[in-house]
């Protein structure tokens, strides 16, 4: 009854207008408060959470993405991928997702990825004659890849959360995400074949190479953060500070984009993002051990348990239940408060917190495009200047494919799972 009453009470102060750490921190400070824990106890568990070292990760793979965002390598990656796939029938949709998947490997953030990238894209197919609803909705569902790759912030804080090895996630997040690309460009290519739309001209083997030399430099991130990790010559935070200083050496000393008064810039917009994400995982780090307290994963999982004694039907029930929640909630809050919950009773199902971490970071990606909450679509509709209803209709079935790649890492295992054993 005291969590019902607390999560009713966070659920107040967001509709009040309230940031969405701030709002579960005074929640559970002041339910602990009213059980009688004094502040010294509060204080010690939301430093604890905080004392992580793979929570570091997050504010350098922030800075990194930030910094790309300003250096202009997400033009590089964009004409890099037109040369590629400009010329199949819905080229420009195309090169969107494939520049996607090249970014992910940068910027581990859903909305990095369509706030850099997605204003450029959506320029680029409108001046080409696509309609602003396509042209929008390929930008908002690409950008779901950029989390399930590697780097990806939203993996950090999952294994953060649940104890689970990072860089086990980053590899079993690889095959999920090309999947993801691969449907969404198959949905495109449908849509070009039955609209006509039209395709770029197809690039000769000189140009193909002016423009991968041109973003080469850039296209190596992702390489040196999965060699690095899968190999073991570093750990994931590890890479995070890697691809930070590797980010600043590209953009202040070989692209000489960037000075040391937009350094400290970058610092500054970096460390506020990372500041809220903390004032987070320390409110849910109160809430955990609130939830604790009042047995509530027990509960749930004899709930579940009577409901039926099948790892399917949970993966399923839980699932649906973080989709559900999804729509309204967002992403982030809505991780950082189920999946503690949840991911125990996974491993009680005897489901491998590797593929049920894989599976439920896509799954909040795909809520990332689902209205009224979806933020994907929110940055969309900003950077490229469409009406947010017109947009929330167009994507809805663009929630399709990645839905697909979803439930086939539901019921085959080894799709998130067959990098990470290679470690074993």
């Amino acid at each position: 009854m005291g969590v019902i009453l607390l999560i009713a009470a966070w659920l107040v102060l967001l509709l009040l207008g309230y940031p969405i750490g701030i709002s579960l921190l005074i929640s559970c400070i002041v339910y602990l408060l009213l059980a009688g824990y004094g502040l010294s106890t509060i204080v010690i568990q939301m430093v604890g959470v905080l004392n992580s070292f793979p929570t570091l990760a997050i504010p350098l793979f922030i800075f990194a993405a930030n910094l790309m965002n300003k250096t202009g390598i997400t033009d590089k990656l964009f004409y890099f991928a037109k040369s590629l796939v400009g010329h199949i029938p819905g080229g420009l949709g195309h090169v969107n997702i494939l520049a996607s998947i090249f970014f992910s490997g940068m910027s581990g953030s859903a909305l990095a990825d369509s706030g850099g990238l997605g204003q450029l894209e959506i320029k680029m197919m409108r001046e080409a004659g696509y309609d602003d609803e396509f042209s929008g909705s390929v930008t908002a569902a690409s950008s779901i890849i950029g989390p399930i790759i590697p780097p990806s912030i939203p993996m950090v804080l999952y294994g953060v959360v649940t104890s689970t090895s990072v860089g086990s996630l980053f590899l079993a997040g690889i095959i999920p995400g090309l999947l993801c690309g691969l449907s969404l460009m198959i949905m495109v290519y449908i849509f070009a074949k039955i609209r006509n739309y039209p395709k770029s001209e197809k690039t000769t083997l000189k140009e193909k190479a002016a423009a991968f030399k041109s973003s080469f430099l850039a296209l190596m991130t992702p390489v040196i953060i999965i060699f690095g990790i899968f190999s073991g010559k570093f750990s994931p935070t590890e890479a995070a500070a890697i691809t930070a200083l590797y980010a600043i050496i590209l953009s202040v000393f070989v692209y000489k984009k960037v000075n040391i008064k937009d350094l400290w810039g970058i610092v500054r917009e970096s460390t506020e993002a990372a500041a809220s994400i903390g004032i987070i995982i320390a409110a849910v780090g109160l809430f955990s051990f609130i939830s604790s307290r009042e047995r509530v994963p027990q509960m749930l999982t004899e709930f579940f348990l009577e409901l039926s004694s099948s790892p399917i039907v949970f993966l399923i029930i839980s699932n649906m239940l973080i989709f559900a929640l999804g729509a309204f909630i967002e992403s982030m809050a809505l991780m950082l408060t189920l999946v503690p919950i949840l991911a125990p009773i996974a491993v009680g199902f005897g489901i491998d917190p590797v593929q049920y971490g894989v599976v439920v970071v896509l799954n909040l990606m795909i809520s990332t495009l689902t209205p009224p909450m979806g933020m994907s679509l929110f940055v969309v509709s900003k950077v490229g200047n469409i009406p947010y209803a017109n947009l929330a209709r167009a994507v809805l079935i663009w929630l399709i494919p990645p839905t697909i790649v979803l439930v086939l890492a539901m019921f085959i295992p080894q799709i998130t799972l067959f990098l990470p054993n290679l470690l074993k």
